[in-house]
């Protein structure tokens, strides 16, 4: 009898493993209505045909995803299907994905429509040229990128930074200080942990990838609402979070630090928080020696509320902070060391704060 319960533990926790939940909302690109029937199915799926259809409110969920890369075909009539590629399903986690379609035109007997997916295609149709968008994924993925989208960045045509001390960028020969950064369509300063007055980067990023979601880097021809920008744009955009259960997650990593995430529904909308707080701070707390006399310590919150649609309209909050702190004390500092004087006391400080409300309405 144990055995047989043993053999039953097993497959269930098996299987659970196994498959994951892909949800989202799926809206019109221009007016933001849900689109309501569309068809959302997985594709390359050989085993058997996996899809749905979106409800009354645009909402759609893919239940027993296999894990790995998976794509997604989104198809609705009167609109260009779109192909979601790169979605990746890891156990434990369900993926929360927002989509739009674009509404297809033709002229019968006189020209033929053909749906392309381009996947650096900028999130802002009025940026038409030197644009294109990244994901958290992207930066995540990319080689010595230390999950910064300024490192990311470089890897762009145009693109290069002094070191590899800072995150500064420069853009086809301009300043680094022409750079500007937009949150949610809001003009933002220095997004960056231990950055001076004057300047766009920083040793290490307060932007935690974890919650950013579509956006789009320009280098030049500027759209006309990024007036304040000489050298580059950063369009940066938060994701929402699980609209159907809630969720949590850790993890631990050199720059990004000790990380803690939740998120779920919240009343008729969804919550997506996550606070991150450095490694070397955190070992220093514990008395684990970290090798240096002077402890970089920093610390940033990111949130997202969505409160869901209202006869009022859409509202969501948001907002960023972050402090960052080091001590050069003159007595523990080597004669050797390059960043502080050994005859006297040094203290950095630095916050960045930015807080933000979004209000949609369908007129």
């Amino acid at each position: 009898m144990r055995t047989l319960l043993h053999a039953l533990l097993l497959l269930v926790v098996s299987a659970s493993v196994q498959a994951q939940t892909v949800s989202g909302v799926l809206v019109d690109a221009q007016s933001e209505m849900p689109l309501i029937g569309a068809t959302v199915e997985v594709v390359g799926n050989t085993e058997a045909s996996l899809g749905t259809t979106t409800d009354i409110d645009g909402r759609f969920s893919l239940t027993g995803v296999a894990l790995g890369r998976q794509s997604l075909r989104v198809s609705y009539v009167g609109y260009q299907p779109q192909v979601i590629d790169n979605v990746v399903v890891t156990a434990g986690k369900d993926v929360v994905l927002n989509v739009s379609l674009e509404e297809s035109f033709s002229q019968l007997e006189t020209a033929v429509v053909v749906a392309k997916t381009d996947p650096g295609a900028s999130v802002n149709e009025l940026s038409t040229i030197s644009t294109r968008s990244f994901t958290a994924e992207q930066v995540n993925r990319f080689a010595g990128g230390r999950s910064d989208v300024s490192r990311l960045a470089t890897n762009f045509a145009g693109v290069s930074t002094a070191d590899d001390s800072r995150n500064d960028i420069v853009v086809r020969g301009n300043s680094p200080t022409g750079v500007l950064w937009q949150l949610e369509g809001v003009p933002i300063p220095n997004p960056n942990h231990f950055s001076t007055l004057g300047t766009t980067g920083g040793p290490v990023s307060a932007l935690n990838t974890n919650l950013i979601g579509a956006s789009d880097f320009s280098t030049s021809a500027f759209a006309a609402e990024y007036g304040n920008a000489l050298s580059g744009v950063f369009d940066l955009g938060l994701r929402r979070g699980n609209r159907d259960r809630h969720e949590f997650m850790a993890q631990l990593g050199t720059f990004t630090g000790l990380e803690v995430l939740a998120e779920g529904p919240m009343g008729g909308g969804s919550y997506v928080v996550g606070f991150r707080n450095s490694f070397v701070g955190f070992a220093d707390a514990i008395g684990v020696p970290i090798g240096t006399s002077a402890t970089p310590d920093y610390r940033d919150l990111t949130f997202n509320l969505d409160f869901g649609t209202t006869k009022a309209g859409k509202f969501s909050v948001f907002g960023i902070g972050a402090t960052s702190t080091i001590d050069f004390l003159g007595n523990e500092i080597d004669s050797t060391d390059l960043f502080a004087n050994p005859g006297r006391n040094a203290y950095a400080r630095s916050q960045f704060g930015v807080l933000g409300v979004r209000h949609n309405i369908i007129l």
